[in-house]
């Protein structure tokens, strides 16, 4: 008898984001330079019970995707295996729906499962690896909110989206001298929001990490007015909490498997700025214009070196491992470090900082105070200056 072939499971599971498919090139030309035939389930974790849905992958129906949005295996992020429903509350899947998985992986002989997602997906890839199914990750989120790696892919096209919308709101905003709020997504994470709002000369940005007043952002609006700015640009992340209010959401699922659904946070703080200013404020929610489209040049890349090293994590049997990217290289980490706990913005970071240092409000204080001023310049005896600055950026 011959060898058995060897074959490798894909699936993409959660909100889709660009750079999915960028992965799943990336898993199927390295999987066939190392022998693996390459099979992908259709529609996330639910192509593994039945009906059991899977397609075959080569090298002929995944070409020309690299720079296609979206995923060409569908995804969801509802069904039968949702493991997340909150921040930090995890359900676990039913074990008849674990056993349907394993023996659907077993039948076809896969030597080990890549699921691509972001921690809801994972968490789901964790409790296969602890049932027996092999199992490795690639960490796919907008939200950038997966611990144990700088980036995940997506993060960046999502950023570009955001930025790309601020600037075309910039100029309308200056026109007619409005005070303009974005919304984007981000969850319970600020990533996007602090990233975009830099990128994009944002005034104010607001994010669920930061507690932030109506009065102080009102005050930075009057202040720039003071300077003769006569319009402000506010971008707020989903899920920055109202001021003794909490979140915004667009409905709260009674089905303990599924998170809130946020989203309308943008409206509201638009609407209590012109109350309270008497000032023409407008409000735009970017939603789902985030998760399409073609990837990034930096995703494309990132997102390609996941799946190579995925397929390396697969034949050297390191199961239950996520690829991170640790600059400047790929590394691996277990699942379970990635969903353990939300990788959410550092307050008191670097790029907050640098933010605070250019004048743009966190809504967390009366004035702009540049987190530097406090910074002196000491003249030692030999006459050469040096600088003391009690600033301590973050690790």
């Amino acid at each position: 008898m011959g060898k058995p072939q060897k074959r490798l499971g894909i699936l993409t599971s959660g909100g889709d984001c660009p750079g999915l498919n960028a992965v799943i090139r990336g898993v199927v030309k390295s999987g066939l330079q190392l022998g693996y035939d390459c099979v992908g389930f259709i529609k996330g974790y639910e192509g593994l019970v039945d009906p059991v849905t899977y397609i075959p992958l080569n090298h002929k129906n995944t070409a020309g995707i690299l720079n296609l949005g979206g995923t060409i295996l569908g995804s969801t992020n509802k069904g039968r295996f949702a493991a997340r429903s909150g921040v930090d509350d995890t359900v676990r899947i039913d074990p008849e729906m674990m056993k349907a998985a394993q023996l659907t992986v077993e039948q076809l002989g896969l030597d080990g499962l890549i699921c691509i997602g972001g921690d809801g997906s994972l968490t789901i890839a964790q409790q296969f690896h602890e049932f027996g199914i092999p199992v490795v990750g690639v960490p796919k989120t907008i939200d950038n909110d997966l611990r144990a790696t700088a980036y995940t892919f997506g993060f960046d096209s999502a950023v570009a989206c955001a930025t790309d919308a601020l600037d075309r709101l910039h100029t309308t905003a200056a026109s007619h001298e409005r005070i303009m709020v974005m919304e984007v997504m981000g969850r319970h994470a600020g990533h996007i929001a602090l990233h975009s709002g830099i990128a994009g000369g944002g005034d104010v940005i607001l994010i669920p990490e930061i507690n932030w007043t109506f009065e102080h952002v009102c005050q930075k609006i009057l202040e720039r007015e003071t300077k003769g700015k006569k319009f402000t640009l506010v971008v707020v992340a989903e899920g920055a909490m109202l001021p003794n209010e909490g979140l915004v959401c667009q409905e709260r699922r009674g089905d303990g498997a599924k998170q809130v659904r946020l989203g309308g946070v943008g409206n509201v703080v638009a609407a209590e700025i012109e109350s309270r200013l008497q000032r023409e404020t407008r409000c735009v929610i970017l939603g789902h214009l985030q998760r399409g489209g073609p990837p990034t040049t930096f995703d494309r890349v990132l997102a390609t070196q996941f799946g190579a090293h995925a397929v390396r994590l697969v034949h050297e049997r390191k199961f239950g491992q996520m690829v991170c990217f640790q600059p400047p290289n790929i590394d691996a980490v277990p699942i379970v470090d990635a969903v353990s706990k939300l990788l959410q913005v550092d307050p008191h970071g670097s790029a907050v900082q640098s933010a605070r240092a250019l004048g743009i409000s966190f809504g967390d204080s009366p004035a702009d105070d540049s987190p530097f001023r406090h910074i002196r310049v000491e003249e030692p005896e030999n006459g050469e200056l040096a600088e003391t600055s009690e600033f301590q950026p973050s690790a």
